[in-house]
């Protein structure tokens, strides 16, 4: 005993210190003392001060010598008597140290201790080995290497924390060999003790019946949280039929505030029926299962009741199989849907069950074998039916029809769908698909597959036509997929931009394809624009189409077109031909231009020269004709009237030239304003009376007295009526009519001039507005050719329209239609 036995040493010293310092103290008194009263003797006999004081010291140094000596001899006979006594207690205490241990011994445990200053422990005792500990204190206290994994983990943590923080703990802890050892730690004073104690007999039924009981208990506890978390209600109730426990659900449905509150309400979730076939059931021992409705969190719903009983009390627990109903319900409806949409469908469809009679057909079946209703009502098996298409001749012509059924018949026995190909002898071919239920049964759908297999027929024919069309197209056509590589060309779209076979093979990327055609045309902005439209992610792409001017002076026309699947269809057209013809055909039109330009100036200038001489010749003439000047003779009088006659004809015709000269420059100017129609056509017909009299021609006028006024310029309205009576009378025969009518509408003023004469042939029709052109008009001369161009000028000037129909031998008819509101035309307003 270690810790014992240093305990009765550090007692001893004590007392020997204390026992010398008193006997050191006493002695060192008494000599001094001795020293003084010798000093005093000496002094009385005459000796010197020093001879005094080496006297006085050798004096005491003898005497404390003896008095040491007799205290020496005093403390040793004291020291041996305490030594002995010492030696009794020892020995008394070594005696019940060994019966303590030997008592620990009898108890079959080891207790460990640990001082909290060593870290080697004191280990004490013993244990049976049968338990699996073994008997050396190292390989006890290697717990890993006698208890189960977990079991030395946890034992080694409970120490730790033992040592640290004084936590207690008591384990029941599993050995390798089987057994079961108890450890519990405690603390006492500043020590830590483990005691280990075997478990066997009646300690280890208690141990594991603890153990048990725990385990139940936990059992229960996540049984409970189980319940208590399922949707239904679930309750347990004592043998007296007392409500006892009950789960959240339960709770919720009674409305109570938890499932305490409800057990201690007593909140019933069964009506007062159910609970009286509980109460039956329960006195007789059954179990009990109803299907019933109840009332749940203030809502009527369905619910599936189960209640058990057993020896301590019964169970109970609540389905809701509301929506299951409701579900189930659903169910029957989808199943009368689907049933009602088979039978619209255009597909034959027939369902055979497990026991390989007909339960569904849909109209189409029907209809496509030409059963009968009776028959196919009362759920013939699959055998029959087939015998029945086989007796309407519905089934392919088969050499061995009974192996053909039979093995027609194996897709009962398969797991997989499988398809068929008959080909019935009406010339129609059927795709049978024979699809196996998982729980028995076939679903046989017949498709009738002859009208797609003739349209897939056309189709490839027509395909073969296109691609032979695509290989002869004159134009180049290369067609990309979404993901940007070649899917389809022609033998023009190598040729215009000289890729050979290897280029085109292996379907290229765009990007390979431009690097290649970039040898012929180096414009990348143009190549980027084809590789955006052919690979860019637009959600709304467009067409788009350029021109590209190659070094080597071909003209490629190019036009892209996005496709319906994400493709994209790019065509060439070598467009050389067509420019070079172009930019000639506009050199030659500048070229018109420039002298139909040149012929306005011309006949511009020479107007306005002619204009000043003719005026003086007209005036000249006048005045020879006038009497004050004097008589002229007949022939002269003739003369001058011819002179007259044909300045003011060459005038008119100066003036219309001038008048589109003007209206060609963009300088004509119209002066608007209200204008009479009446008077208006009234000033245009005494303009050519003289003429109606002469070719003895009659003028029908029809003007409505309400005809009321026009925003236009007068005189040339009054320019147009004339020219318009002026061209009917031109082409009317003597003793003709010449009908001018007006009328008015919401939108427009219309003037209808109407002749009966020779007409006008259908390829002179489209010319007759044209500038000095013309045709003879019967018997009559041929005119300048200005006068329907003067109208259509003026009349387009005032934003309206001219027509004009004819027909030879029957008329002409020309209608004007001058708006109510005159429009500026866009060149005048623009200018």
């Amino acid at each position: 005993m270690p810790a014992f036995g240093g305990k009765r040493a550090r007692s001893n010293a004590a007392w020997q210190r204390r026992i010398l310092s008193g006997t050191s103290l006493a002695t060192l008194l008494a000599t001094t003392q001795a020293a003084d009263a010798a000093q005093l003797s000496l002094s009385a006999y005459g000796l010197t001060s020093f001879q005094v004081a080496w006297f006085s010291a050798l004096f005491g140094a003898v005497a404390f010598g003896v008095a040491n000596a007799v205290v020496l001899m005093r403390s040793r006979r004291r020291f041996q008597a305490l030594t002995n006594k010492f030696k009794i207690e020892n020995a008394d205490l070594k005696l019940r140290l060994d019966r303590f241990e030997s008592l620990l011994d009898t108890d079959d445990q080891r207790l460990v201790i640990w001082d909290g200053r060593s870290s080697d422990p004191l280990v004490i005792g013993g244990l049976d080995p049968a338990c699996g500990a073994p008997r050396g204190a190292q390989g006890l206290l290697a717990f890993g290497n006698w208890l189960e994994p977990g079991s030395a983990a946890q034992l080694e943590a409970d120490v730790d924390a033992l040592r640290q923080n004084g936590q207690a703990f008591t384990r029941t802890l599993p050995t390798r060999s089987g057994g079961s050892v108890e450890a519990s730690g405690r603390t006492a004073g500043g020590w830590a003790v483990l005691r280990l104690r075997d478990l066997s007999g009646e300690r280890l039924a208690q141990a594991r019946l603890a153990e048990s009981h725990a385990r139940l208990e936990q059992q229960i506890a996540t049984v409970r949280t189980l319940l208590n978390e399922l949707p239904g209600p679930v309750w347990l109730r004592d043998a007296d039929g007392n409500m006892n426990w009950v789960n959240k659900a339960y709770a919720d449905a009674v409305e109570a505030k938890d499932p305490e509150a409800a057990v201690q309400d007593k909140a019933e979730f069964l009506d007062a029926a159910g609970r009286k076939a509980l109460s039956a059931n329960r006195a007789a021992g059954d179990s009990f299962q109803a299907r019933m409705p109840i009332i749940s969190a203030g809502e009527r719903r369905v619910f599936d009741v189960i209640d058990v009983s057993g020896a301590a009390g019964s169970a109970g627990m609540a389905i809701d199989i509301n929506e299951m109903e409701q579900v189930r319900e659903e169910l029957k409806r989808t199943v009368e849907f689907h049933a009602r949409t088979l039978d619209q469908l255009a597909t034959a469809v027939a369902i055979f069950g497990p026991d390989r009679r007909l339960q569904f057909h849909n109209a189409a079946f029907q209809t496509l074998f030409g059963l009968d209703s009776s028959f196919l009502e009362g759920g013939p098996a699959n055998g029959a039916v087939l015998d029945a298409m086989r007796a309407a001749r519905k089934l392919p012509e088969q050499a061995d029809y009974r192996d053909w059924r039979r093995k027609h018949l194996e897709a009962y026995q398969s797991l997989e769908p499988d398809d068929f190909w008959w080909h019935l002898p009406d010339g129609q071919t059927l795709r049978v698909v024979a699809n196996p239920h998982a729980q028995g049964g076939v679903t046989y759908i017949y498709e009738n597959v002859t009208e797609r297999l003739e349209l897939e027929s056309r189709y490839n024919a027509l395909t073969r036509v296109q691609g032979e069309t695509l290989d002869h197209l004159s134009e180049a056509v290369a067609v990309f997929g979404s993901d940007g590589r070649l899917r389809l060309h022609n033998p023009a779209f190598g040729a215009i931009w000289q890729l050979s076979a290897e280029d085109l093979a292996d379907s290229p990327h765009i990007s390979t394809i431009v690097g290649i055609c970039s040898r012929l045309h180096p414009e990348p902005d143009t190549w980027k624009d084809l590789t955006t439209s052919v690979t860019g992610l637009a959600e709304n792409r467009s067409r788009t189409a350029g021109r590209m001017e190659r070094p080597d002076g071909n003209v490629i026309d190019y036009a892209t077109v996005p496709l319906p699947d994400g493709g994209t269809l790019i065509a060439f057209v070598n467009a050389t031909d067509t420019v070079n013809v172009e930019r000639a055909l506009r050199d030659k039109n500048d070229a018109l231009r420039e002298a139909d330009q040149l012929k306005n100036t011309f006949i511009q200038q020479v107007s306005y020269e002619l204009r000043s001489p003719l005026t003086n010749i007209i005036g000249f003439a006048q005045l020879l004709s006038d009497s004050k000047f004097g008589d002229l003779t007949g022939k002269q009088a003739e003369y001058t009237n011819y002179i007259m006659s044909s300045s003011s004809a060459l005038l008119a015709i100066i003036n219309d030239i001038l008048d589109l000269a003007t209206i060609d420059a963009g300088i004509m100017e119209l002066d608007l304003g209200e204008v009479d129609i009446a008077a208006a056509v009234d000033g245009a017909v005494e303009g050519v009376k003289d003429r109606l009299v002469e070719a003895d021609i009659e003028l029908r006028a029809d003007v409505p007295d309400d005809i009321g006024v026009l925003i236009a310029d007068e005189r040339r309205l009054r320019q147009v009526l004339f020219n318009l009576i002026s061209n009917a009378l031109r082409f009317s025969e003597k003793g003709g009519v010449v009908e001018l009518t007006c009328t008015r509408t919401a939108n427009d003023l219309r003037f209808v001039v109407r002749d009966h004469g020779c007409g006008i042939s259908e390829e002179h029709l489209q010319e007759v507005f044209s500038r000095f052109v013309g045709h003879t008009s019967g018997s009559r001369r041929r005119g300048a050719g200005l006068g329907l161009a003067i109208v259509k000028s003026f009349v387009e000037l005032h934003g309206g329209t001219v027509e004009i129909q004819s027909q030879e031998g029957v008329g002409t008819t020309v209608i004007c239609r001058f708006p109510i509101q005159t429009r500026i035309p866009e060149r005048e307003a623009a200018e």
